[in-house]
């Protein structure tokens, strides 16, 4: 539940903060979840997702473009700039495929789980997701010409990053 939280709000106080949030509802409403209509992780995404919306207004997806305290394999430089660019291009996004690529990878949801917590059919998302991630690529292998989103803030890729997402 972490992961997705952190994936849509950004690592730190605040995800912990709702993601307790979340538990703490689940509990105390517990005798309202009911199996027929899905999955246990499917309502607990519910509930988070509304604790998200309640947080920051209308749920849009909030970056938090702070470098990971970890030490990680390879390149520190190249990672925090792999790290950046795609949290730019993920921002160029609208909601509903922020939302999707938030479930899918931020959750490590099934397209199945994802289309029977949004109430639609298993194909629709898979579709949905497939345009998402060719839309993400797209700003992605932007690599001499600046591409610019919705935002007007996300810049060209290296070639070398591009490879990444094919």
């Amino acid at each position: 539940m972490y992961a997705y939280v952190a994936y849509r709000l950004g690592e730190g106080p605040l995800a912990e903060d709702v993601t307790s949030d979340v538990f703490e509802r689940a509990l105390r409403y517990r005798g309202s979840y009911d199996a027929k209509k899905g999955e246990p992780i499917a309502w607990l995404l519910g509930i988070a997702r509304s604790c998200i919306a309640g947080r920051n207004g209308d749920g849009a997806l909030e970056l938090a473009l702070e470098a990971d305290e970890r030490p990680a394999p390879g390149s520190l430089e190249d990672d925090a700039v792999l790290r950046l660019t795609l949290s730019e291009a993920v921002a160029c996004l609208d909601a509903r495929d922020r939302e999707l690529i938030a479930l899918r990878y931020g959750s490590d949801l099934t397209a199945r789980q994802i289309a029977g917590l949004l109430g639609e059919r298993t194909n629709t998302v898979e579709v949905a997701l497939h345009r998402a991630l060719a839309r993400l690529r797209e700003l992605l292998s932007a690599a001499e010409e600046p591409a610019v989103g919705s935002s007007g803030r996300f810049t060209a890729v290296s070639p070398s990053r591009k490879a990444l997402w094919r």
